[in-house]
């Protein structure tokens, strides 16, 4: 699996109940394949019942209310059972895309684990928010799905549905590829090289943070959180 920006790529994204990933619930969930070309060649969509109230901070941002998805959405257990079914797939046939990447997988990996079910843990993601705070480090401003849209020329719409948001994370992880030709290597590899650019932000960020708050912690685990 190799030259990955050129090839069959998978995006993947969640919205959800709220922030902290060991207690957000999946609302809305997407898988889609694209080509080289970014045409959509498969894709799979969820409007899940979580099971809880959706908090009005979070249908502000994803625009699904408790009551819809109460009256449209599947059992919180049967779109995890398939949503973890699907990724296991189609990890197997291309790279996992996905902004943020730690955020959605550390969900799902929750959710699994809520439901009993045994989780996911993919060997192949490329995320572009950890990339881009790599390759320009010193950029300023904010580090956002939208931002880095607009930095990297990729047009977004209807930002923060879960299927707009999957297929722009590849745009997006293909844009940076493009500019920095070192980035162009086997998946797998640059899973690994991502474990410890994650890691290093991290501790980059808490020793920030412990100026004021001296008890900061920023977890740096990727793709799936520790705590």
């Amino acid at each position: 699996m190799t030259e990955w920006q050129n090839g069959l790529a998978v995006g993947f994204d969640l919205e959800t109940t709220g922030v902290d990933t060991a207690t957000a619930r999946i609302v809305t969930a997407s898988v889609v394949l694209l080509d080289a070309q970014e045409n959509i060649v498969n894709q799979r969509e969820w409007l899940v019942d979580p099971g809880i109230e959706i908090p009005e901070a979070a249908t502000a941002v994803h625009g699904i209310s408790t009551e819809k998805a109460r009256a449209e959405g599947i059992p919180a257990a049967q779109a995890v059972r398939e949503i973890l079914g699907l990724l296991a797939f189609a990890s197997e046939q291309a790279p996992l895309i996905a902004f943020n990447a730690a955020y959605d997988f550390s969900v799902l990996h929750a959710e699994a684990l809520r439901y009993n079910m045994p989780p996911f843990i993919p060997g192949n993601v490329i995320d572009p928010f950890i990339i881009d705070k790599q390759v320009d480090k010193w950029r300023k401003g904010k580090r956002t799905l939208g931002a880095a849209c607009e930095h990297y020329g990729v047009v977004l719409e209807n930002a923060h549905t879960s299927f707009a948001d999957a297929v722009a994370c590849v745009a997006v992880a293909r844009a940076i590829a493009e500019k920095y030709p070192q980035l162009q290597v086997d998946p797998q590899v640059l899973h690994g090289w991502q474990i410890g650019w994650a890691r290093e932000q991290a501790e980059s960020f808490q020793t920030y943070l412990r100026k004021t708050k001296p008890e900061a912690l920023v977890d740096g685990a990727w793709p799936i959180k520790d705590d």
